[in-house]
């Protein structure tokens, strides 16, 4: 078993991290993460400084590149909806707020395909059953992709293949597989991995094929095997070095995991 480490502790820092929730890794080595008062950070390669590049004034949860890393693509619940920051001008502005007559209720994380169309996750409530994923053009058509209603729709993850999107449904609580059919369209459900006595928040897969799991509960992260049995990768008992992790993201053979309990940035090697 790996074990976890600081890669960023944000608690002293100027400016501090604050309860990062997401984490995404640029093209340049450095990790990207947001804040509870709509902050966007940017963490350098080494992990030796932090700075504070843009805010959305919200509440950030989920953040994503795109393909080119020109744009950072921001799911803020306070204001609910996506924002679009573009790197090169420092601007934020709302990319989307709903599609199809619905307006998102708690957008929470956005993935993108190799094509540029990027999926959003929206977590709703509990007793607010309603449309869970939704699909955007990169120029903002969108679209509701899936409207059966999920138990708390959260992270999400592309198959490597992209012929499935994975969805972290918090309250089931699991791991959903939904199938892209050929045309694009939402297919067939599957359970990937039921997680009884936790609550997944964050997926990703690794440079290993593996889908890595990050728990809000208890402190740890899983993979899920070949044969989708889960593995515990890392865990802290004590939730210092880990505390409840929710978004993670790869650099090479290095998974960055955010960490809304507290203000650093874990990282574990695999």
């Amino acid at each position: 078993m790996p074990d976890a480490r600081v890669f960023f502790d944000g608690l002293f820092s100027s400016p501090r991290l604050d309860h990062p929730e997401c984490v995404a890794v640029h093209p340049d080595g450095s990790v990207w993460c947001g804040g509870e008062a709509g902050q966007i950070f940017r963490v350098d390669p080494a992990g030796e400084s932090v700075e504070q590049v843009a805010s959305t004034h919200g509440f950030v949860l989920g953040i994503a590149f795109d393909a080119s890393a020109e744009h950072l693509y921001i799911c803020d619940i306070e204001h609910p909806g996506v924002f679009r920051l573009d790197l090169a001008s420092g601007e934020v502005s709302l990319f989307a707020d709903g599609a199809d007559g619905h307006r998102f209720v708690n957008p929470n994380y956005p993935v993108i395909d190799a094509a540029g169309r990027i999926y959003v996750s929206d977590s709703r409530q509990i007793d607010d059953p309603g449309p869970s994923v939704f699909r955007y053009a990169p120029d903002g058509a969108g679209e509701v992709w899936d409207e059966r209603p999920m138990a708390f729709a959260n992270g999400l993850a592309l198959a490597p293949d992209e012929s499935a999107l994975y969805v972290a449904e918090s309250f089931l609580p699991g791991i959903t597989r939904v199938e892209i059919r050929p045309d694009g369209t939402a297919g067939d459900r599957s359970t990937a991995a039921e997680l009884p006595g936790t609550v997944p928040d964050g997926i990703a897969f690794g440079p290993d094929g593996l889908l890595y799991v990050g728990l809000y509960e208890p402190s740890e992260v899983l993979r899920l095997a070949p044969d989708g049995r889960p593995e515990t990768v890392v865990r802290d008992p004590t939730a210092h070095l880990l505390c409840h992790p929710t978004n993670l993201a790869f650099r090479g053979t290095t998974a960055f995991v955010a960490n809304l309990g507290r203000w650093h940035i874990s990282a574990f090697d695999l």
